[in-house]
């Protein structure tokens, strides 16, 4: 859905239901990788170090998901 048609929708929901902005629930999840990797998609290292160096890491190393929802209730965290 593209922005444009979505602030259509949630206009159509506020003028239907007046408190239906409190109803939404924003989530996502990351996950911490134990031995220090760093997954490029989510964060950007400016470093003066050589970005070819190579390091050797396990094929599936051990990690930490976080997962978090944000509403108008306040914030639910979750640790997997």
């Amino acid at each position: 859905m593209n922005k444009r048609r979505f602030v259509k929708w949630a206009q159509n929901e506020i003028a239907v239901v007046s408190d239906f902005h409190k109803r939404i629930l924003f989530s996502d999840e990351a996950h911490f990788w134990l031995n220090g990797y760093v997954n490029k998609q989510n964060c950007r290292i400016w470093s003066e170090a050589n970005p070819l160096v190579y390091v050797e890491t396990p094929l599936h190393p051990e990690k930490l998901t976080v997962w978090c929802a944000l509403w108008a209730g306040g914030i639910l965290l979750q640790k997997r």
